[in-house]
């Protein structure tokens, strides 16, 4: 495992008005130790397991992808399905906290991570040769708060893939949230049903989700809310030609039904998309 830089900072510090915490940088500050240890708590492993019915497995092996980066790698829940599915994974998180309960949680399951620490935004400064897929899901993107951010980090992820790699990125449907309402049905993504995961504040340019855990602790993050096509336009201006869509698995979908989106992306390989058919 790589080195990692720990900031055992007791409490989450969102300053005096954290509506205001509006910085790309912040959720180092955000994801906490005592946040991080009750994650998994939100996530639930096996109900996440079974609502995502091997989609990413599924999507990977369809076009021949080997070697996967996993740049959101967050407790190593994606990290230990891929390695069980018998890919060549390497875990990135900007958390040293989220790493660290990653390399724990595989090692429970007799499986061993190769880690590394990066801020995306300087992401081949850390990282060795290139990648046949970068995965980056559970909302994380949402996190850069900036354009030119986003811009530089979707450059970061175009430069760690091969000629025909492919990115997949996944998002809350943010749409839905600000044009009629947060109606979140914890059926794919956060499947613990014993903790409240709920937006406390929204506007064009921040969602602060509150979430209170069985014990009573509460935690918070604030993301930016990315509109779908916003997002689709940002990843085709960045070099992927083709971008498709998916609401919650599926294909088809009411815009305002899904609770995420998932882009995959195809880097190269004219005349092929993702699932290896014709566009």
């Amino acid at each position: 495992m790589n080195s990692i830089q720990i900031n055992r900072t007791a409490i989450q510090n969102f300053g005096h008005n954290p509506l205001q915490s509006r910085d790309t940088g912040h959720y180092k500050q955000e994801y906490i130790e005592a946040f991080v240890e009750k994650w998994d708590e939100l996530i639930d492993w096996d109900a996440r397991a079974e609502s995502e019915g091997g989609f990413f497995i599924q999507v990977l092996k369809a076009q021949g992808k080997q070697r996967i980066l996993d740049v959101s790698t967050g407790t190593g829940f994606h990290s230990v399905q891929l390695i069980r599915a018998g890919f060549d994974v390497t875990s990135v998180d900007g958390s040293a906290h989220m790493l660290i309960k990653a390399f724990e949680n595989a090692k429970r399951r007799n499986l061993i991570l190769n880690t590394v620490q990066a801020d995306w935004r300087w992401l081949n400064k850390a990282i060795q040769g290139k990648y046949d897929a970068i995965i980056c899901l559970g909302n994380s993107f949402t996190h850069l708060f900036d354009e030119m951010d986003r811009r530089r980090v979707l450059a970061e992820f175009y430069a760690a893939l091969r000629y025909d790699g492919i990115l997949i990125l996944d998002q809350r449907n943010y749409d839905a949230i600000l044009d009629v309402g947060y109606d979140c049905t914890h059926r794919y993504y956060y499947c613990g049903d014993r903790v409240v995961a709920e937006p406390e504040h929204v506007d064009p340019s921040l969602a602060r989700f509150r979430y209170k855990f069985p014990d009573g602790s509460i935690f918070h993050l604030n993301m930016f809310p990315l509109r779908k096509n916003y997002v689709r336009k940002l990843i085709t201006e960045s070099g992927f030609p083709r971008v498709r869509t998916y609401g919650d698995f599926q294909e088809h979908y009411g815009e305002h039904d899904p609770d995420f989106f998932i882009h995959v992306a195809a880097k190269d390989a004219p005349g092929r998309n993702e699932s290896g058919a014709g566009e």
